[in-house]
């Protein structure tokens, strides 16, 4: 008898190409066929993420240098908010340092929208974590980003400091306050709280110490312009050192106050040297609103992840062995 072939050749034919097509569509893209290296399709996990961001951010700090050129072409001769008269540089301080830094993980908002609320890179990684240790430097009353940490987590424990007032603001869950640990110190470059200091204050490394912590999962700080001497104070001696810095993120916000863009510059590639990258970024429109005489928005909201040591946020735990499972 004659073959399916011989009988029906369009049929077949229509097949085989069904066939191939379906073959085609299943085999995953390889790098070598896309159009830029920047993406892939066929690796996403975490050490694929981790370097498709760093390869992006790299791209910014190249595109950073040639802007300084454009408009300076050195750092201090570039004004931080130029004034509006001719010819304009269509530019501001912010354009120079975007959150350019994609979060390998999602990214979600925790507290009030507003002022209060901070950006977070993935608190799905610590949701779950045993030892989870969060920091927050800058109360004044307000914790909605603290109580949400603690309602979105099932073992994060906050340490809160704030001189200017005596507890957290009145968000923290009661459910939760046994989680919550406050003292009314100020974050310093150095330690200053004998009884004759009116204004208590300790460094991060001093605190880490007192409360028995060696690292940070999440720390928040928001201590009015007093960022630059206090981050400087506690970074400088990891960057000496060749460690890493002892917290995995840091929601900040950065206040521009008398400061020049040389001053800037040098503060901000402090961090980035010492493995911090900006993934979201949002300026303090409140601010701007209640101050309208000034043309300026030199107040702005920044979080950041930490790419160096082995944090959660960058590195999957560990699997545990057979001899655990089998243990517990």
């Amino acid at each position: 008898m004659p073959g399916v072939w011989q009988r029906h050749p369009r049929y077949s034919l229509l097949v085989v190409v069904v066939l191939v097509t379906t073959l085609y569509l299943l085999v995953p893209i390889q790098q070598d066929s896309l159009a830029s290296p920047l993406f892939t399709m066929s690796d996403n996990d975490l050490p694929s993420r981790m370097e498709r961001a760093n390869r992006i951010y790299n791209k910014v700090l190249e595109d950073r240098k040639g802007l300084i050129k454009k408009f300076g072409p050195t750092p201090k001769e570039i004004a931080v908010f130029p004034e509006d008269k001719a010819p304009w540089p269509p530019y501001t301080v912010w354009d120079f340092f975007p959150a350019a830094f994609n979060c390998p993980h999602e990214v979600e908002r925790q507290g009030a929208l507003g002022d209060g609320g901070k950006w977070v890179c993935g608190l799905s990684r610590v949701r779950e974590k045993p030892n989870c240790v969060v920091y927050s430097f800058g109360i004044n009353y307000e914790s909605s980003f603290e109580a949400e940490i603690l309602r979105n987590t099932h073992h994060c424990e906050i340490w809160g400091y704030d001189y200017s007032v005596n507890a957290f603001g009145p968000e923290i869950p009661s459910e939760s306050k046994h989680r919550t640990h406050f003292k009314p110190y100020a974050l310093g470059g150095e330690d200053k709280h004998d009884s004759e200091e009116k204004i208590p204050m300790y460094t991060l490394d001093t605190l880490l110490k007192m409360n028995g912590h060696e690292f940070i999962d999440i720390l928040k700080i928001d201590i009015e312009s007093w960022e630059f001497t206090t981050l400087s104070a506690l970074i400088k001696p990891y960057l000496i050192s060749g460690k890493p810095l002892p917290f995995g993120q840091l929601q900040i916000e950065i206040h521009l106050w008398h400061k020049s863009f040389d001053e800037i510059l040098e503060w901000w590639e402090m961090l980035e040297e010492a493995g911090l990258r900006p993934f979201w970024t949002e300026p303090n429109l409140v601010y701007l609103n209640y101050n309208r005489d000034s043309r300026t928005s030199d107040l702005a909201e920044y979080s950041f992840i930490n790419v160096k040591g082995n944090n959660i946020f960058i590195q999957d735990p560990p699997s545990p062995s057979h001899d655990d499972v089998e243990h517990d």
